[in-house]
């Protein structure tokens, strides 16, 4: 099966399908996803992306969006599918599995991350030296393959730079989440 199909699939069975979500990013992409696609499934939420995986595996839940890191064993194994990836191309670490811009979803633009943040008023000395030491260990060759391995693309900045991308990143889940028709509470 591939997106298209499941998407087909989804709009002829309405709420008949769950979705897991185990974080904030899953959730909001899954709302995404589902507004974009024009489907309907019930939202099964957990703890965490391991309890919900079990469930995916278990066929409990039948559509997860799911880090490469918990997932991609499982994907290079066969026994879960990969419809898409959620990046703006194709990932180095499943090359045979298509872009969400590919399979027709150029309108989604989030992207799951994480960075490196301090406390408030760290010194501009110690902010520094952290962003310099981190920059260093993201280097290391043993740290890139395992990040590699997990199916992380890794990169750097400087803490400007990485303030930028912060606010770039709260406008794009503002504009997600206005699509997906999501109110605050």
């Amino acid at each position: 099966r591939n997106a298209a199909e499941f998407v087909a699939y989804a709009k002829a069975n309405p709420g008949k399908l769950n979705y897991a979500t185990g974080n904030t990013t899953g959730i909001v992409a899954t709302a995404v996803f589902s507004s974009l696609a024009g489907i309907q499934m019930t939202h099964v939420p957990y703890k965490g992306e391991p309890q919900a995986l079990t469930d995916m595996l278990g066929n409990q839940v039948q559509m997860m969006v799911v880090s490469s890191g918990t997932s991609l064993s499982h994907i290079r194994e066969g026994k879960l599918r990969a419809f898409a990836v959620m990046l703006d191309k194709r990932s180095p670490a499943l090359p045979d599995v298509p872009s969400l811009n590919e399979v027709g979803f150029e309108k989604f633009h989030l992207v799951s991350w994480a960075a490196l943040f301090g406390p408030a008023k760290m010194p501009r000395d110690v902010v520094d030296r952290v962003n310099k030491e981190f920059i260093a260990a993201m280097n290391r060759p043993d740290v890139k393959a395992t990040l590699d391995k997990a199916g992380f693309i890794s990169s750097t900045s400087t803490p400007e730079a990485l303030g930028v991308f912060l606010k770039d990143q709260i406008a794009a889940y503002k504009a997600a989440l206005d699509l997906a028709g999501v109110k605050a509470e």
